[in-house]
């Protein structure tokens, strides 16, 4: 799993609407095809790729898609969440859903590239919700 985290644009608090994120669950040794294939179909370039140590996880973002790569043990967790959605800032779409009776899945907490938390929606879906920052180095 690589160490190095790479990102086009590693700050979301200018993101006028949330960035939808569908979630593509890989074996480990399938993310380089993974990229090539969601890279033709979409006719984009990957723009984020970075490794996620606490959960054995290595991710990337191409256009629409986030690809997790890991252990079927480590994937086991994430695979009931249908979707990531990039915002702004996860502050206020913790209090709103916690105000509208969401159970939060995953506690907010401090990820490799921002913040984060899970939420289960009162319909039964579950999202994460994620902010990006940079990184102390600058990433």
């Amino acid at each position: 799993m690589r160490e190095q985290i790479w990102r086009k644009r590693n700050d979301s608090s200018g993101l006028a609407e949330p960035r939808v994120l569908i979630r593509v669950f890989v074996e480990p040794g399938e993310m380089g095809r993974s990229i090539d294939f969601y890279e033709r179909l979409q006719r984009v370039e990957a723009d984020a790729r970075f490794a996620f140590p606490a959960a054995r996880l290595e991710l990337a973002t191409v256009g629409a898609f986030l690809i997790i790569e890991g252990e079927a043990d480590a994937l086991a967790p994430f695979r009931d969440t249908v979707g990531t959605l990039l915002v702004d800032d996860v502050r206020p779409y913790h209090d709103r859903l916690v105000a509208e009776g969401a159970e939060i899945v995953f506690a907010l907490q401090e990820v490799p590239t921002g913040a984060g938390f899970n939420a289960r929606h009162p319909d039964g879906t579950v999202v994460e919700y994620v902010h990006h920052r940079p990184t102390p180095d600058g990433h």
